[in-house]
């Protein structure tokens, strides 16, 4: 008997809560733990804006759920990343990076509904009125994952963009795509409404610059461009529309560190109202 030949897994893109395959038709090789082990979509200029129109059409529904609801659906993914953690440590992931990823995903949860209470509050005045001050999403952002770690980078990447209420389309890392991909099949299990995380395959150089110069993407992070000419080219692009810029990182950041606030509150805006008082 001939020795069986396995069925190579064809990954697809996540766009809309649905995994559509590339308008260009590619795909490429990917390998995990030393072997060749699926095909992984070429996402195209097309599929990014596709992608967009997904993340756009999902702003409004997203961002007007109640924050406690927003966090009930990370807490969400992390149940369904620990149920999943053997499938990712096939993939070459660590135990441990998965731990932390799914950690991750309960810490920003826990933020969902405290973020308006530090961000936003009353603001002293000197006048018969109130003076309030709340933080509000910046609405579709583009991210580019950074390459390593593979799980626990794009988890702290998209979290703190979507706990606020924004939607995101996601450049995943083209030499490692196969954690965001996974990862998009645990998000499409964990009540996330279609169009809040679109994820895309490939070279970032055919995808990356679409996003940054779309006049409907309102933010990009470019935590994962390790080209500083890239990363130059692309804030070009962004300054078009005025979008808000998260600058690349350095190359030996600790992600496992304590996150801290700023990623959330780097893709927020800030509204002030005015009330009259009663006197």
């Amino acid at each position: 008997m001939s020795e069986r030949v396995a069925v190579r897994k064809t990954y697809k893109l996540f766009v809309g809560g649905k995994f559509p395959r590339s308008e260009s038709g590619r795909s490429y090789l990917v390998q995990s733990g030393g072997s060749v082990t699926a095909n992984v979509a070429f996402a195209s200029r097309k599929d990014a804006r596709d992608a967009v129109v997904a993340a756009r059409a999902a702003t409004t529904g997203w961002a007007g759920a109640t924050a406690y609801n927003r966090g009930q659906i990370l807490y969400r993914a992390a149940e369904m990343l620990e149920g999943r953690r053997e499938q990712f440590v096939a993939l070459g992931i660590p135990g441990d990076e998965v731990d932390a990823a799914t950690d991750r995903w309960v810490w920003y949860a826990g933020w969902s509904d405290k973020l308006p209470q530090v961000y936003g509050g009353a603001n002293p005045v000197a006048g018969p009125y109130f003076n309030l001050s709340a933080p509000e999403p910046t609405g579709v952002v583009a991210v580019v994952a950074p390459a390593a770690p593979a799980l626990l980078g794009l988890v702290s990447v998209i979290a703190p963009a979507i706990v606020s209420g924004n939607t995101v389309v996601v450049a995943a890392s083209p030499t490692e795509p196969l954690a965001a991909v996974t990862l998009a099949e645990v998000l499409a299990t964990a009540d996330l409404p279609a169009g809040v995380v679109n994820i895309l395959t490939g070279h970032i150089e055919q995808t990356v610059p679409t996003l940054a110069g779309h006049m409907d993407v309102n933010a990009i992070d470019l935590t994962g461009v390790a080209d500083a000419e890239l990363a130059t080219n692309l804030e070009a692009k962004a300054a078009e529309n005025l979008k808000r810029v998260i600058r690349p990182i350095a190359t030996d950041h600790d992600w496992y560190a304590d996150p801290g606030l700023a990623r959330m509150t780097a893709l927020l805006e800030t509204k002030t109202v005015w009330h009259p008082k009663g006197g």
